[in-house]
């Protein structure tokens, strides 16, 4: 009988046994990720300012565009480890392995040199003023120096979640969260860095993660672990990885360019207390949007495994059984933001103007937030079992196709206005689109 954390068992053990054991230790680690981005949040917010607050908006495209770079390589691997793995070929995971590790730190330092080089240039770009620049530069400078290993970091995880440690990667994550939670006042109030502080606990709690990691991975006695000959880049290996993971590279890549749009339209119609409820709003849904993330990642190795092992049955089942829960978080929080908003928006900060702009846009974004739980399994089923063009392609329906056109036309006539409600527009018809394709792909699978 295998062992409990043997790969083997995603191919024999009940899917609703899996999914529970897979997601529960994602879901914890999503959510402590996104609280991680909550907690840098609330301590700005009511330690350095509003302004501040704005300051770290400006960020998040540049953020995103990180996250970019890092999911084609960490996505991409945990999925090929995943269906290797369900096909026996145990050196083809190891060399992964190798793989993702050289390439995170490639790209990892390349991303840091150019935007360290400019920064300011990027920043305005992004909707910067004279007021929020200096506190958006003070951030993205010290994330940027830590960039290379948040790389690793993340990459580690995702292989080591799709090898069969999904608790082991969730420790990871609360570890650097935990550390992060109690060195963000004490660099911000105690020491007095400011903004600067905030961002430095992120890097800090990142590298200590990192550290455990490298040393879970250094263990010969793991079925995954650093040996001889895994360093070289194998060309196809390099396409498979970087092709499977472009669906999420282009999503945050999209991500990035509305972020961007956002923050454009609100400070031409709201100024930088719009930008600034737009910070907040996004931190929220993101808590949300990651707890969905937990139940996907649960997802994706137990799919890709029986896909590789063509059990598509199961394949259908983990598919349905993800796709409920993932709309039951939705639900919950779209009626969290909707009967409590001001409670919700208090906790990152105290100024009645931004509050107050803050919770219209809560109402706005999350008006119809149950259907994005559906949106984001069917993306991820794509992407769990290797279909790339159709992964990609519903990634870039509710961004590129749908939510760019409407924050480019929609301001002019509507506004601020016009801005908050393009985001809800482009979730429905990506909703609709969504289901078509996974409808099909279920049929094939049944035939």
């Amino acid at each position: 009988m295998a062992d409990k954390n043997s790969p083997l068992v995603l191919g024999t053990q009940p899917i609703g046994k899996l999914l529970t054991h897979f997601s529960i230790p994602a879901i914890i680690a999503m959510t402590a990720s996104s609280l991680y981005n909550m907690v840098d949040s609330i301590f700005i917010g009511h330690g350095v300012g509003p302004m501040a607050i704005a300051g770290l908006a400006l960020t998040f495209p540049l953020m995103n565009l990180a996250a970019a770079f890092g999911s084609l390589v960490g996505v991409g691997a945990s999925t090929l480890v995943s269906v290797k793995l369900g096909q026996k070929d145990y050196k083809g995971a190891n060399d992964v392995l190798g793989n993702v590790l050289v390439l995170n730190i490639v790209m990892g330092i390349l991303f840091s040199v150019v935007f360290l080089l400019f920064l300011d240039p990027v920043l305005y770009f992004f909707g910067a003023s004279e007021q929020t620049l200096p506190y958006a530069r003070d951030y993205m400078k010290v994330i940027l120096y830590g960039n290379v290993v948040t790389h690793i970091y993340l990459g580690l995880n995702n292989v080591l979640r799709s090898s069969g440690f999904p608790k082991m990667a969730m420790y990871a994550t609360l570890l650097s969260v935990v550390i992060n939670c109690i060195l963000n006042p004490v660099f911000i109030f105690s020491l007095g860095w400011g903004i600067k502080g905030s961002a430095w606990a992120t890097v800090i709690s990142q590298v200590i993660s990192l550290a455990w990691l490298l040393y879970h991975f250094s263990k010969p006695t793991e079925l995954l672990h650093f040996q001889r000959g895994i360093y070289r880049l194998h060309r196809e290996m390099v396409k498979g990885i970087l092709f499977i993971g472009l669906s999420p590279f282009l999503m945050n890549l999209c991500s990035c360019l509305i972020v961007l749009l956002i923050n454009l339209g609100l400070k031409e119609h709201g100024g930088d207390v719009a930008i600034g409820a737009y910070g907040i709003v996004n931190r929220i849904a993101f808590l949300f949007v990651m707890i969905i993330m937990g139940f996907n990642q649960g997802m994706q190795p137990i799919a890709g495994y029986n896909y590789g092992a063509r059990l598509f049955p199961r394949v259908l089942e983990v598919t349905k059984l993800t796709t409920y829960w993932a709309v039951g978080v939705a639900t919950f929080g779209f009626l969290i933001c909707h009967l409590a908003p001001g409670v919700v928006v208090k906790l990152f900060t105290t100024d009645e103007e931004l509050v107050r702009v803050a919770v219209k846009g809560l109402h706005i974004v999350f008006l119809v937030f149950p259907i994005v739980g559906f949106q984001m399994v069917a993306s991820n089923f794509f992407v769990s079992i290797g279909y790339s063009r159709q992964a990609i392609f519903l990634s870039l329906t509710r961004q590129l196709l749908f939510l760019i056109p409407s924050l480019i036309i929609l301001p002019r006539f509507l506004g601020q206005l016009g801005v908050w409600i393009s985001i809800p527009i482009a979730d429905v018809i990506a909703t609709i689109v969504s289901a078509i394709l996974l409808v099909r792909q279920f049929r094939k699978f049944r035939a």
